[in-house]
């Protein structure tokens, strides 16, 4: 069973970016999704995005136009790419694929 490990996440201004990255213990090119979920301070598990196998994706309408969602087959990694950030995106940003979740990694969006 594949592993899941996310990193990037830290505190950024409004309007600012940040990278997440995925880091999977297997070949993610044989993985046909991998998804981002976030949860917020006292709310559920909200999906941002997914990547297919095929190269394309799917956004939440709340990151559409803001996030991008990847997979780099060499590193067996996935990123999420996040610009315009914004307050309501604080979260814990969550990798997963199947019934297999990472631990999360903290994203603060405050001045």
């Amino acid at each position: 069973q594949v592993q899941l490990a996310e990193s990037g996440g830290d505190l950024v201004q409004p309007g600012g970016s940040l990278r997440l990255s995925c880091a999977a213990s297997g070949l993610i090119s044989s993985i046909a999704t991998v998804d981002w979920f976030r949860q917020a301070p006292g709310k559920g598990r909200e999906f941002v995005a997914r990547s297919f196998i095929g190269g394309s994706a799917n956004y939440a309408a709340s990151v559409r136009g803001r996030f991008t969602i990847s997979r780099d087959n060499a590193k067996n990694t996935v990123y999420l790419q996040m610009s315009s950030l914004k307050p309501e995106d604080t979260a814990v940003y969550y990798c997963v694929t199947g019934n297999t979740w990472g631990q999360g990694t903290q994203v603060t969006v405050s001045a």
